[in-house]
């Protein structure tokens, strides 16, 4: 029976997105065993490309059929083999390239052009030799192991990919104008771009420069959880903004819908200690909930104003209202904050993909 090309290739796109974001907040997505961490360390640190390749190849055939005998990747081999070729042409490779991760142009053309089982009785004719004994131990495991056990392998193996794409340098593509219309498209894209929670943040803070740069004003913007210059002077917010010294902007920003249980711990850990009468959160719609607003009119009456935004509205307002200078000083501080080493490279990436779809038309 053929394999579901359609539906391995659902199966690789939904376990990457796990992985990705587990990448992106520095987390783990599943415990490994120590010996199969070496096995897989050995394959990311050879320079032949082509057995982690294949390797994902075989867990994704044994997921979608668990049947089949995934040390047969050629039709001849006889009972229980696969099209491992086509498997890679039609859903492996076009995957890799078209997430950036470093791959080789076929596995199947490179290494593995000759209908061979994955056994000793290749390992001759590879040029790492250690590399395909850590290959033939993982295969082996994912022949024998369980579905659930093979979904997890995928994961682990799909968390390494992720993380060998963020190991290499990106260039960032300069925003050097653009029109309104343009900038509603990039801010819309921008804050949909899987990012762990950066992007809002640069976002606003690019903002935040450019309204300083357009008005003149003696602002020291700081934030947390990007590469600026100092860190926040305890104000307790994700982004502070000084004049001569004195707070004049506390902001919190979040991706996720603020509910009361939210505002209540804010104000304990946040606003109260830090004596803050002025905190704003930005967010995205729905942005918070009635209880959330309910709560925050309550301090309110208290003295303490707790406001919201939604990013996307004050972004775009702000880019009308600062005028060509501001814009090209958000511009300045977009990109330089996106080329930041420790920016993630799949952002990167996302980055140049909407700067390319953006200005191309």
């Amino acid at each position: 029976m053929p394999l579901d090309y359609e539906n391995v290739e659902k199966t690789l796109r939904s376990a990457f997105a796990v992985a990705e974001s587990a990448v992106l907040a520095g987390e783990p997505v599943a415990t490994v065993p120590v010996d199969t961490a070496a096995c897989i360390d050995r394959l990311f640190s050879s320079k032949t490309q082509s057995y982690r390749e294949v390797l994902l190849g075989c867990i994704l055939a044994k997921l979608d059929d668990p049947a089949l005998d995934v040390r047969k990747a050629y039709i001849n081999l006889g009972d229980g083999a696969f099209n491992g070729r086509t498997l890679d042409e039609r859903v492996v490779n076009p995957f890799l390239q078209e997430f950036r991760i470093p791959c080789s142009k076929g596995p199947y053309l490179a290494v593995f052009r000759r209908s061979v089982p994955f056994s000793q009785s290749t390992r001759q004719g590879t040029k790492d030799k250690e590399g395909f004994d850590a290959f033939l131990e993982l295969v082996e495991r994912v022949q024998h192991s369980t579905p659930d056990a093979n979904r997890s392998q995928l994961r682990i193996l799909l968390h390494r990919f992720a993380a060998l794409r963020e190991s290499s340098a990106v260039p960032i593509s300069k925003l050097n104008r653009a029109s309104l219309t343009q900038y509603d498209q990039i801010v819309d894209s921008l804050l949909r771009l899987p990012s762990g929670g950066r992007m809002p943040v640069v976002l606003i803070v690019s903002v935040l420069k450019g309204i300083k740069t357009h008005f003149g004003l003696g602002w020291e913007i700081q934030s947390q959880g990007i590469n600026e210059a100092d860190a926040a002077k305890g104000a307790g917010a994700d982004i502070s903004v000084y004049s001569s010294g004195n707070l004049v902007l506390s902001a919190e920003v979040t991706e996720r819908t603020v509910d009361k249980a939210r505002i209540i711990s804010t104000f304990n850990t946040k606003i109260s200690p830090a004596a803050l009468e002025d905190y704003l959160f930005f967010v995205n719609e729905p942005g918070a909930t009635d209880d959330a607003r309910v709560q925050a009119g309550r301090y309110f009456a208290q003295g303490s104003e707790v406001n919201f935004v939604d990013i996307r509205t004050w972004a775009r307002m702000s880019l009308v209202t600062m005028g060509k200078g501001g814009r090209a000083a958000f511009n300045a501080s977009l990109t330089d904050l996106l080329a930041a080493d420790d920016m993630p490279r799949s952002i990167k990436l996302g980055w140049n993909e909407i700067i390319a779809r953006v200005t191309s038309g």
